[in-house]
C-alpha cells in the first residue's frame, strides 16, 4: 500500500497525508492518516474512502504553499489553541515504527 498521499480537498487547510497505520477488524480495513505538517490533524478513513472515493492521490502531488496550506488550516490552529493533542499510536508493522 501506498504510504504518501495527497487530500483532493483540503483537511483541517492541509492536503499531504502519511498512512501510519493499518488496522483489519471484522473484515474491515481502516487507515490511520496523519499529516505529514501538523500530527495533530490526523483521521481514520475505510480502505473505499481511501482507494475508491476520488477524494485521495496516490503520491505527494506538487502544489504552491497557497495550495498545500490554506487559511483554513490558520483557522483551525486558532480554534485548537490551548488544547491537548491526542496521542497516536503505531502499529508494529507500521513502517514509521522506530522502536
Amino acid at each position: 500500500m501506498e504510504n504518501f498521499w495527497t487530500s483532493n480537498k483540503s483537511i483541517n487547510g492541509l492536503r499531504h497525508f502519511v498512512l501510519l497505520n493499518e488496522t483489519k477488524e471484522k473484515g474491515n480495513i481502516t487507515f490511520l492518516m496523519v499529516s505529514v505538517l501538523d500530527s495533530e490533524i490526523n483521521l481514520e478513513i475505510t480502505y473505499e474512502e481511501l482507494i475508491n472515493s476520488g477524494n485521495w492521490h496516490k503520491g505527494w502531488i506538487n502544489l504552491s504553499k497557497l495550495q498545500s496550506i490554506t487559511e483554513e488550516y490558520v483557522e483551525y490552529k486558532s480554534l485548537k489553541k490551548g488544547e491537548s493533542i491526542d496521542e497516536i499510536f503505531i502499529n508494529e508493522d507500521s513502517l514509521f515504527n522506530i522502536s
